[in-house]
């Protein structure tokens, strides 16, 4: 069964979304929260343990007492996408790398724009800090579809000046 809970930012409400003891993905938009692969609803548990575990981390982040997350969590993705994950979860705090970083990173230096739509599948935003990857130019590029603003904000909160 998925569960899921809520937590209020200063970009907005985020959604965590749980399955068995498991993190497995983080929205920004609730729509995202009607049902699973299956066609099983989610189930709005604000109570729920784990949930609550990654709200209140997600807090701390917010407020500037977490640079990084310990939660337990299962991705789902190819095996590719995978790699860049990994890839983006080694950015530290305040740190940002650009989409050709990772490339090379992940020893695929034509993938540039492969590891962007990656990057745009990422289901834990935040938790595997993908909004710490920006263009070549140190340009704003991509957030969550058209979420650069709150990229920005991430971003600010962080301490990175572009």
């Amino acid at each position: 069964m998925y569960r899921y809970s809520s937590v209020l930012t200063p970009i907005g409400t985020i959604y965590v979304i749980c399955h068995e003891e498991q993190l497995v993905r983080i929205e920004f938009d609730k729509e995202f929260l009607q049902k699973d692969k299956e066609g099983n609803l989610y189930n709005y548990t604000p109570n729920d343990p784990l949930c609550e575990l990654a709200t209140f981390q997600l807090q701390e982040y917010f407020a500037g007492d977490r640079s990084a997350f310990d939660l337990p969590f299962h991705l789902e993705g190819t095996t590719f996408q995978k790699e860049v994950w990994e890839a983006l979860s080694k950015i530290q705090y305040g740190e940002v790398k650009c989409y050709q970083d990772i490339a090379k990173e992940i020893n695929r230096p034509l993938a540039v724009r492969a590891i962007g739509q990656a990057n745009r599948r990422n289901p834990l935003p935040i938790v595997i800090p993908c909004h710490r990857v920006i263009g070549k130019n140190k340009d704003l590029v991509g957030y969550a579809g058209d979420k650069i603003g709150m990229k920005e904000e991430l971003l600010k909160l962080e301490g990175v000046l572009l």
